[in-house]
């Protein structure tokens, strides 16, 4: 653990326990224990203390993991919703637990980067930042140079109340294109392409920064080590 005090619920959260929305239940429950007293809300935890839940100590901060997920179409980016029958952290299934940095929405597949570090999930998403999101799209209607234009330029969306950044759009061909993103609004490429009267067919994000999806076939997921791990940290907490 880091020298410094931490507060409860949040270094629950680092241990990969739960959220700390459920932390906070575990501790006005009284499940939650800090060197052998009950503890209380708010309260923190320093170097060398034990902290046990329901008895049972917990260990300390987990080793930084991150992986990237080829997500596959019907696979919904949520945390916890009866009405769904597929999550994607129950779909992954990995022992530590991981949140995304970045949803794709339920009818779109491709990457998607998880991890159980928080800071860098943040940093990941913060918009000025202006990280890089690579998609593939196939249309219903022909890809016309006009449209790629506009698509460029940005595009006012009257729900959202805001005007998308200018992006990099590239035609692949008739029916296909490329985009690359700097921001990540609400289906932000579904609302651009209907505020111009084309519709969707398949969207699949392809890469987020530095990492892609290569080797990765829809379901399956890797750990990111290495230089490439060290890579998304570094270019992830520079400064813009």
């Amino acid at each position: 653990m880091d020298r410094e005090e931490i507060r409860l619920n949040k270094y629950l959260a680092h241990c990969g326990v739960c959220s700390r929305r459920d932390a906070d239940r575990l501790i006005a429950a009284g499940r939650v224990s800090i060197n052998g007293q009950c503890a209380e809300a708010g309260g923190k935890v320093c170097p060398g203390d034990m902290v046990a839940v329901d008895g049972k100590a917990v260990a300390g901060r987990k080793a930084r993991v991150v992986l990237a997920y080829y997500k596959p179409v019907g696979v919904t980016c949520t945390e916890k919703d009866r009405y769904v029958d597929r999550i994607v952290t129950k779909e992954i299934g990995y022992p530590v637990r991981v949140t995304y940095a970045g949803r794709l929405d339920k009818d779109s597949e491709g990457l998607l980067l998880l991890s159980n570090d928080g800071d860098l999930i943040q940093r990941m998403m913060k918009g000025s930042h202006g990280h890089e999101k690579e998609y593939v799209v196939r249309t219903r209607q022909e890809v016309t140079e006009r449209f790629l234009e506009r698509m460029a330029a940005g595009i006012f969306l009257p729900e959202l109340g805001v005007t998308t950044r200018p992006c990099r759009v590239m035609k692949k061909g008739r029916y296909t294109f490329h985009i690359i993103l700097t921001q990540g609004l609400n289906r932000q490429i579904r609302r651009m392409c209907r505020a111009l009267s084309v519709d969707v067919v398949s969207l699949r994000r392809i890469r987020v920064m530095h990492i892609t999806l290569d080797g990765l076939r829809p379901g399956e997921y890797r750990i990111l080590e290495g230089e490439e791990l060290e890579t998304l940290y570094r270019e992830s907490y520079e400064e813009p």
